[in-house]
């Protein structure tokens, strides 16, 4: 699963830099092509030509080649990369990245990676132990990080405790694992709606929702990195993504959102709409702003807007999974099971206003999963980069 894979191997600070050397062999063996970026620390340690001589590719330091003035792009290499694995990762580096201190090369790589970042913890126990490590690592996982976790044995201290970096045969094999997994949607097209919808009501004021759009921008993130050719219908957000898989519709009103849409479920073997479209449209908006001075509060009246959902239920065909979201206040399980069977979807995500850190604008979200038979697997409060990860595992193993 690494053959051909470009891996950005960090290395920091710590004696556990040794087995860096045996992990960027292993790396080469399987196929991986490996860029070496050293902490100025971490040379103490082990010397950057061992490991240009491993990869075949020179260490990567310091922002400027010394005499050349020659810059290395920290944004090229975050593009460039299919992972990037720092190991050993000290507490000091560990620090940095959970709170974006950008003061040597490595950390600014690990701000602009794209890709899937996994941290190998390594440490004497009682820094392990510190509340502080603690936190940081929380920090980190909460951005989406992959944590290895740290080992317990025998230490640089000669203490025995928690801290030893986990052995570089074993750092492979997540790799492994993690990219049999998110590889996943190779060759597949997935369609997703986000965000809110603005219906005028004149060229200054609109009907619509508190919708960030970030719980379908982060599907469209993972199913990118999960191989997918990505058409995200966006309406209006101030959210943003960077994989060059993802092409983005921009749409602002329920209409255009559903004929951006359908145009796109077309071919799409997944479509998951996580839009918060607005039920509702101005029948009559104005073509000019409606002025306050003089004037009566004017009446507007409403009309439904177009189904997005049903509609493409009704289109859906053989070999197409359509996904939809339920936001409910009351009664949640019910009316989610009544979305999923009126609008012919095949899963539906449920969240509810009644859990804190749940729903527009947040960060985080806690979600259960109803599958058309009926089974619901439900989950806590996570980031939405994690209920994203969540979500394309629950339809790879259904569909």
């Amino acid at each position: 699963m690494l053959d051909g894979k470009h891996i950005i191997l960090g290395i920091t600070g710590g004696i556990a830099a040794y087995k860096s050397a045996m992990l960027a062999r292993l790396l080469v063996k399987a196929g991986a092509e490996v860029q070496v970026i050293m902490t100025p620390a971490a040379k103490e340690f082990i010397a950057p030509l061992t490991l240009s001589t491993l990869t075949g590719n020179p260490v990567i330091s310091e922002f400027f080649t010394a005499n050349t003035g020659e810059w290395h792009s920290h944004v090229d290499l975050g593009l460039w990369a299919d992972a990037m694995v720092i190991a050993p990762a000290t507490a000091s580096s560990i620090g940095k990245m959970a709170n974006g201190i950008a003061d040597n090369m490595l950390i600014t790589t690990y701000l602009s990676a794209k890709a899937p970042v996994f941290v190998a913890p390594a440490m004497d126990l009682d820094m392990m132990a510190h509340p502080s490590t603690a936190r940081n690592l929380s920090y980190l996982r909460s951005y989406g990080n992959h944590i290895i976790e740290a080992r317990s044995g025998e230490l640089a201290s000669h203490l025995v405790g928690k801290g030893r970096m986990e052995e570089p045969e074993n750092i492979v094999a997540y790799l492994e694992v993690y990219f049999s997994r998110h590889n996943d949607l190779t060759g597949k097209h997935v369609m997703i709606t986000a965000g809110p919808t603005y219906e005028k009501i004149d060229p200054v004021r609109f009907i619509g929702n508190y919708s960030s759009g970030k719980m379908g921008y982060a599907l469209a993130e993972e199913a990118a990195k999960r191989g997918a050719r990505v058409t995200l219908v966006s309406g209006p957000v101030s959210t943003s993504v960077s994989h060059p898989s993802i092409s983005v519709v921009r749409v602002e009103s329920a209409v255009q959102m559903l004929a951006a849409a359908t145009k796109a479920f077309a071919d799409a073997d997944v479509a998951i709409l996580a839009a918060a479209v607005a039920d509702y449209a101005p029948a009559e908006p104005s073509e000019h702003k409606i002025k306050r001075e003089g004037n009566e509060p004017p009446e507007i009246r409403l009309v439904k807007n177009p189904d997005i959902a049903a509609t493409l239920g009704q289109l859906k065909k053989d070999g197409q999974h359509l996904v939809g979201f339920a936001l409910e206040t009351d009664n949640e399980m019910a009316n989610a099971a009544d979305k999923l069977k009126r609008k012919n979807l095949d899963m539906i995500v449920l969240n509810s206003l009644k859990d804190e850190g749940a729903g527009f604008g947040t960060d985080t979200n806690k979600i259960t999963i109803i599958d058309r038979d009926g089974t619901a697997v439900s989950s806590s409060l996570k980031s939405k980069k994690e209920v994203a990860t969540d979500i394309f595992d629950h339809i790879i193993a259904k569909f």
